[in-house]
């Protein structure tokens, strides 16, 4: 198995950059760190294809829709489309396209698909691990940025008072989605992992909110 991620893992690299903007949240470094999640998934689950979470991990964004666009929800089967084509014509393991194509569909938050394998799995939590922690917050506020989204609310940047609103507020996204990110984990080794980056996320947002105030 070794020899096939050998082997496959600059190809896919080379097909997943071929064609990236300038999107740095999720650039090829995101897509790196996503395979380095899913090792430390993959050793507690030998049950699981290696490849096809290798093939899954850097191609789950190969179409990448803005966090705003109306069809956001819609990215991860057109990246699953594209990547089973483009797959194909490379020929990759026929008996394994199935596979790379569910794990990729299932990998967005936004589509809300159930994950019905364990690579689908180890998928969508190496990458829902990547927007936890330090890395999950500086790729909070980069979005933020580019959707023109406030740092936080004037007043009351805890939303105490008022409904949280993540589009308006980048602040509110860590109450809003990040922290609900552990307990939808598939993998018991991403909930222990996601838990100890949201303590992160959240000792951070105290302690925006007390020099904000």
């Amino acid at each position: 198995m070794d020899s096939l991620l050998d082997y496959w893992q600059p190809r896919l690299i080379a097909l997943a950059t071929a064609g990236q903007d300038d999107d740095g949240a999720h650039d090829i470094n995101h897509l790196h760190r996503v395979w380095r999640n899913a090792t430390l998934l993959l050793a507690r689950h030998e049950e699981a294809d290696a490849l096809v979470v290798l093939a899954a991990c850097y191609l789950h964004d190969l179409v990448n829709l803005p966090k705003n666009h109306p069809e956001r929800h819609l990215a991860s089967r057109q990246a699953a489309a594209l990547a089973t084509r483009e797959l194909a014509a490379r020929d990759f393991p026929a008996e394994r396209l199935a596979a790379v194509a569910h794990a990729i569909e299932c990998h967005s938050f936004s589509a809300a698909l159930p994950a019905g394998t364990i690579e689908a799995k180890i998928v969508q939590d190496a990458d829902r691990l990547d927007a936890l922690g330090a890395v999950g917050l500086a790729r909070l506020f980069y979005i933020a940025g580019r959707m023109g989204s406030h740092l936080a609310h004037s007043h009351d940047p805890l939303a105490r008072h008022r409904e949280r609103d993540d589009r308006t507020y980048a602040l509110d996204h860590i109450e809003t989605k990040l922290a609900t990110l552990p307990g939808k984990m598939q993998t018991a080794t991403g909930r222990q992992l996601g838990e100890e980056r949201l303590a992160e996320l959240l000792a951070f947002r105290d302690r925006f909110a007390e020099e904000w105030a």
